[in-house]
């Protein structure tokens, strides 16, 4: 009988990771399609199998903690989880160098943001090891960050003198420059401020919107994308990473790209168009039952206003914000491949 246990208890052993790690995960909002469909099938299933059971994942989310938005990734620096993922926009309280990875109106498509994302990307591993003791792994987006009023509109000239719900310190510059008041409240917030006149449009995700019901609350859309893409930066706290083996690394590097990243992007393309139809029933709705939202064309002299104060006031206010070497950085990464240059 000793033997015989002896055998089964090698057995098992030999059977075991030798050398398992836990990773402490927290992903972004738990009820949009970012976590539903990526986040936490590559979190709770793709890695773990990938690596053999090498590592094991405890995920949870950041609403589902009640974090502070702004705690996010000083608490990941702190080492008080292994991985966070949020919007970007929320750290730039401490981090304003960092407004610069997602700027408004300078990528129409999905494949223009993550250029800008890509040549974003030096930019803002030097930020995150710098400012929240932290390594890079993805960068995701949220679809076109686009405007929900609860209020007629017929143009972007009809913003003016009313209180919009940025998503991001730079679009709230963007609407200030615009005549419109910008109002910070929180994403969760937003139904009841609009409902209750505290707000009168708000800036987010055409398909965020729609998944959390602002539709209900709102009537019309207006699809410029006033608030960029909303960039989600995946980082793990950078002690953790240097304790892991290059083996780990490589492992987790190579498929948070391929698994996570990658289809993101993809779904990104074509987010826009089918939001737009679920939001206001102009064309099919792949995600469910369309709604009736008025759509607010949007004319090329909106456009053009818009561009022209995001390169002459907001950029520049960024740029003296941010101090330091930045601008000349993102002119000669970002800029580069949006042919814009920060004077």
């Amino acid at each position: 009988m000793k033997q015989t246990l002896a055998i089964l208890a090698a057995s098992t052993a030999l059977a075991a990771p030798a050398f398992a790690e836990t990773l402490s995960v927290v992903g972004s909002w738990s009820s949009l399609p970012l976590h539903k469909q990526y986040e936490a099938p590559f979190w709770g299933t793709a890695l773990p199998e990938a690596s053999g059971g090498d590592l094991t994942v405890e995920l949870t989310t950041h609403n589902q903690m009640s974090l502070g938005l702004g705690d996010i990734y000083p608490l990941l620096g702190q080492g008080v989880y292994d991985v966070a993922m949020t919007v970007a926009d929320y750290a730039v309280a401490d981090a304003p160098e960092l407004e610069g990875l997602d700027v408004p109106l300078l990528a129409l498509s999905a494949d223009e943001a993550r250029a800008m994302v890509d040549a974003a990307r030096p930019m803002v591993a030097d930020i995150y090891r710098d400012r929240f003791n932290s390594h890079v792994l993805a960068i995701a987006p949220y679809p076109p960050q686009v405007v929900f009023c609860n209020h007629e509109i017929a143009n972007l000239g009809d913003l003016e003198g009313l209180k919009v719900r940025a998503s991001g310190r730079m679009t709230a510059k963007l609407l200030e420059a615009l005549g419109a008041e910008g109002v910070n409240v929180s994403f969760s917030e937003v139904p009841g401020a609009l409902q209750n006149g505290v707000v009168d449009c708000a800036v987010t995700g055409a398909g965020s919107g729609y998944s959390a019901g602002w539709w209900e609350v709102s009537t019309h859309l207006l699809p410029i994308p006033l608030g960029g893409w909303d960039s989600v930066v995946t980082a793990m706290n950078l002690d953790k990473w240097n304790s892991l083996g290059a083996d780990k690394q490589t492992l987790i590097q190579s498929e948070i790209a391929s698994g996570f990243e990658d289809p993101a992007w993809a779904s990104a393309q074509n987010a826009l168009v089918n939001d737009i139809a679920c939001l206001t029933g102009n064309g099919d709705c792949p995600a469910g039952e369309a709604r009736d939202m008025t759509l607010v064309e949007v004319s090329d002299a909106d456009f053009d206003r818009a561009r022209d104060i995001l390169t002459g006031e907001v950029l520049p206010e960024w740029a003296e914000r941010a101090g330091g070497d930045w601008a000349a950085r993102w002119n000669d990464s970002v800029g580069k491949v949006v042919g814009v240059s920060i004077k």
